[in-house]
């Protein structure tokens, strides 16, 4: 089965400290946008898609940077409503951050680390994965593919707020570029879109 990538940059999304359930558009830093990204990647109408993975990036707030790992074939007790998995993202923020590329498991399917999007792209570079960044200025998906596709893709993104210079010379790097269309749209619904085109393309 085809293995399936995503991940995402929380440019303000608090890393550590209390979350407030009530407030994760402000106080958060955004943090609905990532919580939306997950509830795309990984659930369906009715169950979840084993074979996707997600892992958020939180660069904002006072603490280091950490990353949130969700693994859809080993996730548990995880629902698909927004305030549930903010409730699960904020359980994690109070522990304190692991060091940078050291994963520990928070409960089954969920691990998190510290560390940012060059930690992620060197993981996932070791592992074989087929790095592809979205970005409405380049070529088009179907361009890309339309008859094969790579074993074990991933997919990187940004949240409501461009990819930084720093950002966008590492995607340089170890990345290629696709489109999903010329219109910038938001990660949950990109993150939908792909799913779609994948599931399109491995019935043929």
């Amino acid at each position: 089965m085809q293995e399936r990538r995503f991940a995402i940059i929380g440019h303000r999304a608090k890393s550590n400290g209390k979350l407030n359930l009530n407030d994760l558009a402000g106080s958060g830093g955004r943090m609905d946008v990532l919580v939306r990204a997950i509830n795309s990647a990984l659930f369906l109408s009715h169950g979840i898609r084993k074979n996707t993975h997600i892992t958020i990036h939180m660069m904002g707030g006072e603490g280091p940077p950490r990353r949130i790992w969700f693994d859809g074939a080993k996730v548990w007790g995880l629902h698909p409503d927004e305030r549930a998995i903010a409730g699960q993202i904020g359980k994690i923020m109070v522990e304190p951050t692991p060091a940078r590329g050291h994963w520990i498991e928070h409960q089954p399917g969920i691990w998190h680390s510290g560390g940012d999007l060059s930690v992620t792209l060197n993981e996932w570079d070791k592992e074989d994965v087929e790095i592809v960044k979205l970005d409405a200025d380049a070529v088009a998906f179907s361009e890309q593919y339309n008859t094969s596709i790579n074993n074990r893709i991933g997919f990187i993104l940004s949240d409501d707020q461009p990819f930084t210079d720093e950002e966008n010379k590492l995607l340089e790097q170890k990345s290629k570029s696709i489109s999903l269309g010329k219109n910038w749209i938001q990660g949950h619904t990109a993150i939908g879109v792909v799913h779609h085109l994948l599931d399109t393309i491995n019935d043929q």
